[in-house]
């Protein structure tokens, strides 16, 4: 068989590679800073392998965590900017509503971050919101700010906005080996480039990329159940598509956090999640048997029964998704210690997304070796620690 045509051009001011919501938005940053982009992605686009697919993500001011609370009103700013560029409907506000104990010291720095007052009992909830049943003692509060970002639109709008500014995006061309150097040299399956930058952003696989450039980052793959419930009788749960999206904190029926949407994707399914799953190779994450015990879905149909009565307990339809952990779910958003010139961002542990457009202007930040805008302190590599292997 012939060998394939090698691509007219090779050089690049900087390559990026991993073409989800995190890379994209990168490129879209560099290129509108006049880089000139190469973007690598190992699929074929659109494609539903990674982190970045389906049609909805929530978008929520409300963080317990003071460093992406700042961010997000440079977020919303931001994915309103693109909405304009595009001419697309990118978000839809919903609201959201936070569930958790009273005093919970999550929930309260999610209220001061909000900076609002009310806090709801299950009966000013359930007249707020019918769907919701809250258990006595237990209590929400509103993030009236938040909604639905339509994922899949998003990362299309991004991507055409990267190529309309002169940006190159390549998919189907899996990364085979970095060279670094004060040229980086990266070869696919289909040809060689080189820039003087490289920025990794490639999710699940940022692992094994960063391995051959002796770092070993503690980036766990984790395999999700999404799972979409059917109302019991259609309408009557509250729970259409203008309800609120919500998110638990600190529950004991929810150790790891349950988040849900509302019906977008499928009408009269609410899209309700365990936020967690099963450790696995990005590689191998199709090939999982369909026997295979799924304890997280024992998890929801106990927590709907609860909390969604209108819900039936078991799920009408259930796909797949991976989240790219890291072990404190902060990011990792840092310089490779031993080469300056390649970025690293990673590690978005299941709630990146609505980020994306801050984490492409950190990133490009980064790459231009720029002050970033944002202190960086809690996204260092070197908070891990042994990371650094023997780099090549």
């Amino acid at each position: 068989m012939a060998a394939p045509s090698q691509p007219q051009k090779s050089t690049y001011d900087v390559i990026v590679i991993g073409a989800g919501i995190q890379g994209s938005f990168t490129a879209y940053h560099l290129a509108q800073r006049h880089e000139d982009t190469l973007l690598l992605e190992q699929f074929l686009l659109p494609h539903s392998r990674g982190s970045s697919h389906g049609q909805s993500r929530i978008i929520r001011s409300a963080y317990p965590q003071e460093h992406y609370s700042r961010m997000m009103p440079d977020c919303f700013r931001r994915w309103q900017q693109l909405e304009a560029e595009t001419g697309t409907t990118l978000c839809r506000q919903t609201g959201l509503v936070l569930l958790g104990l009273p005093g919970d010291p999550e929930l309260e720095a999610c209220r001061r971050n909000l900076g609002v007052d009310e806090v709801l009992d299950s009966t000013a909830l359930a007249q707020r919101f019918p769907g919701f049943q809250l258990p006595a003692g237990q209590v929400a509060v509103v993030d009236s700010t938040a909604g639905v970002l339509f994922a899949g639109r998003a990362l299309q709008a991004v991507q055409e906005v990267f190529r309309r500014h002169g940006g190159t995006l390549r998919d189907g061309e899996k990364v085979l080996h970095i060279q670094p150097g004060a040229t980086v040299t990266v070869t696919t399956t289909v040809g060689v480039y080189k820039a003087p930058r490289l920025i990794i952003t490639a999710g699940a696989w940022t692992g094994a990329l960063v391995e051959q450039l002796g770092l070993r980052l503690p980036l766990q793959p984790l395999r999700i159940d999404v799972c979409y419930w059917r109302e019991k009788q259609a309408g009557s749960a509250g729970l259409g598509s203008v309800s609120p999206c919500f998110l638990t904190l600190g529950l004991s029926q929810a150790p790891h956090g349950i988040y849900g949407l509302p019906s977008i994707e499928y009408p009269g399914l609410m899209k309700v999640c365990h936020h967690h799953g099963s450790p696995t190779d990005p590689e191998k994450r199709d090939q999982a048997p369909s026997s295979a015990p799924r304890p997280d879905i024992a998890v929801l149909s106990s927590f709907i029964s609860s909390y969604l009565p209108g819900l039936e307990t078991q799920p009408a339809v259930m796909e797949t998704c991976l989240y790219t952990n890291t072990p404190d779910e902060d990011f990792i958003l840092d310089r490779h210690p031993k080469f300056s010139n390649i970025i690293i961002g990673a590690g978005f542990s299941g709630h990146g997304f609505k980020l994306a457009p801050v984490v492409g202007k950190l990133l490009c930040e980064l790459s231009l070796g720029e002050e970033p805008s944002y202190n960086m302190a809690h996204f260092a590599i070197t908070r891990f620690p042994g990371v650094l292997g023997a780099a090549q």
